[in-house]
């Protein structure tokens, strides 16, 4: 049995959203797929993500000095328990899919705060005299992302920096095995969205049948 978290950063639902209504298909198709496997959803709008602020700061500074941790403050201690708590169940992870707009060539700021609760030194990355080192290694991701315009190549592949900081950021940490789906030129070409999204769904759906690691069902 693998566990698969099902990361949305969207704050619509998946009748108002492409990536959404992709996100949905591959999962409802992954869940019948592998009916043995623990799915679990984040909705990084709804889950209250810590910044990494003042009171994070000086309460990892305290502990790191040796401080216990009832010590803290309940601002230091609610925030750093939530961040133990999201990077702890990433770790604990075998599959990870997110689900994200293109929004000014990036991603919505919830996805950028997750990221900075689950990139930690020592839980999913690690010093060392020749460089960081990823932990998270023979994990597997898939990135659905929609782009109002079209991305994937041409003048504007360049731009991109939604997709392309989170395959930086999951290699980082020892995610090599990235895929995506995109679904993209719906603003370009609002005659064809409907297809563009069905053509996305079709391919969410195959892709979910095919989203296993080695040795794993």
């Amino acid at each position: 049995m693998s566990t698969l978290l099902y990361i949305t950063a969207h704050p619509l639902d998946h009748q108002a959203s492409y990536s959404l209504a992709v996100g949905k298909a591959f999962i409802d198709a992954y869940r019948e797929a592998h009916p043995q496997d623990n799915i679990v959803h984040l909705d990084l709008y709804k889950l209250g993500i810590p910044y990494i602020d003042a009171d994070v700061f000086s309460g990892w500074g305290q502990l790191r000095s040796g401080a216990a941790f009832d010590k803290l403050s309940d601002a230091e201690k609610s925030k750093i328990a939530k961040l133990n708590e999201l990077v702890d169940q990433f770790v604990a992870a075998d599959k990870y899919v997110f689900v994200t707009p293109l929004w000014n060539l990036s991603s919505p700021p919830v996805l950028k705060a997750y990221i900075d609760a689950i990139c930690i030194a020592g839980k999913t990355f690690k010093y060392t005299e020749t460089g960081p080192v990823g932990l998270l290694n023979g994990k597997l991701a898939l990135h659905i992302q929609a782009r109002g315009g079209m991305y994937s190549e041409g003048p504007a592949a360049a731009l991109e920096s939604g997709h392309s900081y989170l395959v930086k950021i999951l290699n980082f940490m020892g995610v090599t095995q990235v895929d995506a789906i995109f679904v993209e030129g719906m603003s370009a070409f609002p005659d064809k969205a409907e297809d563009i999204k069905q053509k996305a769904i079709a391919q969410a759906k195959e892709k979910a049948a095919q989203f296993s690691l080695a040795g794993k069902a």
